[in-house]
């Protein structure tokens, strides 16, 4: 399912107009990623947790010419199943 797909599943399920559900979809991705800038962390209970991990600097290998390089630190976006999710799924 690609965004698109997602949209229009929204649009069925709740009886918006497709442009309505849209901006709703858009507004739930721009909320999620905007407490995650933040540094918070969203909690969808019965869904998931997204948050933020922070990764430290490491040093890594080229791996066209094997020479040590340095890898900066970073923030990266993580997601955790919550439990209605996984029993859903399986």
């Amino acid at each position: 399912m690609n965004k698109n797909d997602l949209i229009s599943a929204v649009a069925d399920a709740s009886g918006l107009s497709k442009s309505d559900a849209t901006k709703a979809v858009e507004a739930v991705f721009d909320s999620v990623t905007g407490a995650l800038a933040k540094g918070d962390e969203v909690r969808l209970v019965g869904f998931g947790t997204f948050s933020v991990a922070k990764r430290k600097a490491s040093t890594g290998r080229n791996p066209r010419t094997g020479e040590p390089m340095s890898i900066k630190a970073s923030s990266q976006p993580k997601f955790k199943a919550g439990k209605g999710l996984k029993d859903a799924v399986n």
